[in-house]
This record gives C-alpha cells, sequence and structure tokens, in this order.
C-alpha cells in the first residue's frame, strides 16, 4: 500500500482546503500514519542531520556513556543500546493479540531489550511550574560537537512546525477547532529523538532493533532514514513496509491521540527490523565507504506534561470514550515509561 503524500504547501499560504484536512483525519484514522511534504523541511536539512548524527554514533561507548541520564528516565540525553524494551516483551495482551494475527503479518519476535541506541533532545519552551520536573529537564550537550545545539533546534523546530500544520488540519479535519490539539501542546515536552542502529555489529537479515512497540506520545514524524527497516500495521492489521519519498516525512499516530479522540483514531503499531533491503542498503553504503550505522530522523510531538487527557468534543459521545478517562498528560507518560523500562532503573 502506498500512503497518500499530503503538500502542506497550501496550508502555509494560508489555503486550508477542508477536502484535504479531512484526508489527513481519514489517513490517520484508518492508516496510522501519513506521509506529508513540508518546503520548510529539506533534504539538507535532513543530510545535514543524519551526517551529524552519524559521527556522535560511531563514537566510543564510554565517551556516548557520559551522556546518559538513567535518574532522569533516560528524558535527555542518550539512552543505551539493550535498555529499552519493547512493549511486546512486557505486554501479555499483546502477545495473546500477535498469536492470533496471520503469519505473513506478525512482526519479528524480539529477543530481549531493543539494540537501538537513542538520544533525546528537548525541542521548544518548557513550562516554568510543572508537577513534572523529570520530563522537562535541562538539555545534554556532548563535547566535540560545536554545531550540535544549532543543529539539533534547527531540524527540530522545523519538525515540529510540520506537526503543529499536520495538528491543525487533523482536528479540522476531524470536526474539532483548529486548535484543538496544538493548544493542548503548548509547551509539551517535545523529543527530537534520533535512533542509532550499528548495522555492522547487527547487519544480519531478522535483526530486530526497535520491536513491536506504539508510541506513547500525540504524534511522532520522521524524516527519510538512509536505510531502510521500518515496518507498520495499518488499522485491518496489515504489515506495511514503509518507504519514505525523498523530500518527505512520515507521520505516525501515538496513544495520546487516541486517547483524545476517544479511540477513533488509534496509535499506529511498528517495528524497525534489518530486511532484504536493508542489507542492499548496507552493501551498497560499505561500497561507498559510507557509515553503517542506521540513524532514524525521529521527533515525538507530545501533549503539555500538566494538561490533562481526555476524548475531545463529540469524542467523547463514542462507545469506547469510557476506556479513556481524564488523566494528566505527564502522569500518563510516567506510566508508561515504568513499563518499557526508562523509569526507575538507577
Amino acid at each position: 500500500m502506498d500512503l497518500p503524500v499530503i503538500d502542506l504547501s497550501p496550508c502555509l499560504s494560508g489555503e486550508w482546503d477542508p477536502h484535504l484536512c479531512a484526508e489527513v483525519s481519514r489517513t490517520l484514522r484508518e492508516t496510522g500514519a501519513l506521509l506529508v511534504k513540508d518546503p520548510r523541511c529539506t533534504v539538507q536539512d535532513n543530510d545535514r542531520f543524519i551526517d551529524m548524527m552519524e559521527r556522535y554514533f560511531s563514537q566510543p561507548h564510554h565517551f556516548k556513556l557520559l551522556h546518559e541520564r538513567p535518574h532522569l528516565h533516560y528524558q535527555v540525553g542518550v539512552t543505551p543500546e539493550r535498555v529499552e524494551v519493547p512493549r511486546s516483551l512486557v505486554d501479555e495482551e499483546m502477545q495473546k493479540n500477535l498469536k492470533a494475527m496471520p503469519k505473513e503479518n506478525q512482526p519479528h519476535t524480539p529477543i530481549g531489550p531493543d539494540l537501538k541506541w537513542r538520544y533525546f533532545w528537548r525541542i521548544g519552551p518548557r513550562p516554568s511550574n510543572t508537577r513534572f520536573q523529570e520530563l522537562n529537564a535541562e538539555p545534554v550537550i556532548p563535547e566535540g560537537f560545536p554545531e550540535w545545539k544549532e543543529t539539533m533546534d534547527s531540524w527540530g523546530y522545523k519538525m515540529i512546525a510540520a506537526i503543529e500544520v499536520v495538528a491543525e488540519m487533523a482536528a479540522i479535519g476531524f470536526g474539532l477547532p483548529k486548535d484543538a490539539f496544538t493548544s493542548l501542546m503548548k509547551l509539551g515536552p517535545h523529543l527530537l529523538a534520533p535512533t542509532g542502529s550499528d548495522l555492522q555489529k547487527y547487519g544480519q537479515e531478522g535483526t530486530v532493533f526497535a520491536g513491536y512497540h506504539y508510541d506513547l506520545n500525540f504524534l511522532t514524524i520522521h524524516g527519510r532514514s538512509r536505510f531502510p527497516g521500518l515496518n507498520i500495521w495499518l488499522r485491518n492489521g496489515q504489515k506495511v513496509e514503509v518507504k519514505v519519498p525523498i523530500g518527505c516525512l512520515l507521520i505516525q499516530t501515538g496513544k495520546q491521540i487516541e486517547w483524545l479522540t476517544g479511540g477513533d483514531c488509534i496509535a499506529g503499531m511498528h517495528e524497525v527490523v534489518a530486511t532484504k533491503r536493508t542489507i542492499d542498503a548496507i552493501n551498497l553504503a560499505q561500497e561507498q565507504n559510507r557509515s553503517l550505522w542506521r540513524v532514524s530522523s525521529t521527533l515525538f510531538a507530545h501533549i503539555a506534561s500538566d494538561a490533562v487527557l481526555k476524548p475531545l468534543g463529540h469524542f467523547a459521545e463514542l462507545p469506547l470514550a469510557g476506556k479513556f478517562p481524564p488523566m494528566c498528560a505527564g502522569e500518563y507518560v510516567e506510566q508508561e515509561l515504568a513499563v518499557i523500562n526508562l523509569k526507575g532503573k538507577k
């Protein structure tokens, strides 16, 4: 299945086509994923960011561990490989559902914590007063990367700007006020969160870098990776290997939008594995003497930590709305972090 590509240019010029907005909300509802083109987010921007992150992830193990902050739930700085536990390993209900899937749609089975590294970098201002200080901590800047802050902020702010347009289009398409989502995103703990997977060390077909899971935030946005490997699941249970066209960004639904729509739009499931296409890309990179670190150019857009998650507007009348009682967004995030081993580990 080819996901539609939504060009955000008309909205940036003040033209909010209701049919295009309806297409955004419909696609998010039916597939949990969307491809967009934003002229503010260029291929050169993405390449500059990935170049820097390839250089960082290729640094010695002991150097990267200097940027680890486990006492802050790994919500800033680096998360080493084999720390984050894929939900499919610890969620019994999810495991039961996976066994009932047709074999061709089943995800790969991880054998332990994820093999990917990740770096969390805050994007945007933080609240001066919050109950959730650990989710709103100061950033960590590695030594020897003078361009770090400017590169991270530049790419992160551009991607969050794209998310905000999509959030407004989705709100219109869902029949909500245009700012229904973006008003809740203000001062949210948005995270630029690139992952690094060592394909020289773990470059065998079938290797699981990120086990089957959903994202706990509102919407996730990715720039194009230099190595394939992302599989997503549509709402009908079909497994799809994602191919992001050059110049496009991939957006995926997280758990917070599921909450806000009373289950009308559900969090998209996905995994990252080494596929045949990944192996082909590894071989080509070796021929061209390029880095063998697979960097995902990822940003997690969140609802503000102290805002309340609950079904909005007409979504409160849906049959499943009762499964989404009012809850502080930060409280929900902390509960989720505990499940995947990113909270409380010292």
